[in-house]
């Protein structure tokens, strides 16, 4: 198990994004229930209810934790308490007005991207002069580079993950449903110690031509490409993979060419991940191979996405996404090649930025594995 996280390392996080929020032109933050409340405090309430509860970050004060009253002993146990000022509110009063007094009647704030729109306009209605935007548009790096301990979690889960996938080799494809090996491969990555599992796609035959395809009940034959894309959280921290197997011990010919291309065009984007290349190159760089191999039209999603707290968060490596790379960063890089009716093929890793390339976190084989 890693050491836990220390409430000094919620109190330098919290003062970099005060910080950040103020070179941003903001008056602060306003941050409520989700990813960036756990990284900041550490604290996760036991439910997401319509109950306020928002962190208010701004430079040169204290941090201010407003909770429900009846969920303020389970706040206090946070790692992060100790270093904000906790408030209270209790049923029948009014949150708002509680919380007013902390934030600047005319200032503009970032404000979670999940946070409740009647939070927001409760907000709104008790301070009119307030304004507010999407944290992720205002404050976009705000998690995205990791510190050591972060990267050590990150390596840990994509081991994890790794693991989970020799393991499904082993077992049998032909003749079980998606269904079934979806629940091996989620058995599989608790094994290995993940205490969530948040997606296992087992797209079979034509529906891995689906990338976001659901496991389903299609019984998968021998002659079928498989698409195996699946993650979740070890120690509060994301796994997400994907290798393409093949049922069986002859793959036709174009199935072959395709996955070498997709392979190509992994390895050309993991080569390009440097400090100072955008985002929008790493999938400029894939989204070339697969173009210049003919298949263009049928790489139908962006190359990749941050990991962290979350599976999906900031950067994105997609065109328009002009961000350079920042050693610590954390992405994944998962080009594809989808064909209607027929197959798909999709190879992914989580990589990190280093000081004069990239690190990869998962280390299983890019070539094509045969099941039975």
């Amino acid at each position: 198990m890693p050491a836990p996280f220390t409430t000094a390392d919620f109190q330098a996080r919290m003062a970099r994004a005060a910080t950040a929020a103020a070179d941003a032109g903001l008056a602060g933050l306003v941050v409520t229930p989700g990813p960036d409340l756990t990284y900041l405090t550490g604290y996760q309430p036991t439910a997401m209810t319509e109950r306020l509860t928002a962190l208010v970050l701004a430079a040169g004060a204290e941090p201010v934790l407003l909770v429900p009253k009846l969920e303020r002993p389970d706040a206090e146990q946070a790692p992060g308490a100790e270093a904000v000022r906790m408030a209270d509110w209790t049923d029948g009063t009014d949150p708002y007005a509680v919380l007013a007094p902390n934030l600047d009647g005319g200032g503009r704030y970032g404000i979670s991207d999940n946070a409740w729109a009647m939070h927001l306009l409760g907000l709104q209605q008790a301070l009119p002069g307030s304004s507010y935007a999407a944290l992720t548009a205002v404050l976009p790096m705000l998690r995205a580079v990791k510190d050591h301990d972060e990267l050590e979690r990150l390596a840990a889960a994509g081991a994890a993950a790794d693991l989970a996938y020799g393991e499904i080799l082993g077992v049998d494809f032909a003749g079980r449903t998606e269904n079934q090996v979806a629940a091996d491969l989620a058995a599989l990555l608790t094994k290995h110690g993940h205490s969530q599992v948040d997606f296992t796609v087992v797209g079979s035959g034509p529906n891995g031509a689906n990338p976001h395809h659901e496991a389903g009940d299609r019984v998968i034959r021998r002659g079928d490409t498989v698409v195996l894309d699946f993650g979740g959280l070890k120690d509060g921290y994301g796994s997400d993979t994907t290798r393409t197997v093949f049922v069986g011990t002859e793959p036709p010919a174009e199935v072959l060419a395709v996955h070498d291309l997709v392979r190509r065009a992994q390895q050309a984007a993991f080569d390009a991940v440097a400090p100072g290349v955008t985002c929008q190159d790493i999938d400029r760089v894939a989204r070339k191979v697969i173009t210049d191999g003919g298949y263009g039209e049928y790489f139908i999603h962006r190359v990749g996405h941050g990991i962290g707290l979350t599976t999906h968060e900031p950067p994105y490596m997609v065109e328009g996404e002009t961000q350079p790379l920042v050693p610590g960063m954390c992405f994944s890089i998962e080009p594809g090649i989808y064909l209607p009716g027929r197959f798909g093929v999709r190879i992914e890793d989580i990589v990190t930025v280093t000081e004069d390339g990239g690190l990869r976190f998962n280390g299983t084989p890019h070539e094509l594995a045969f099941v039975n």
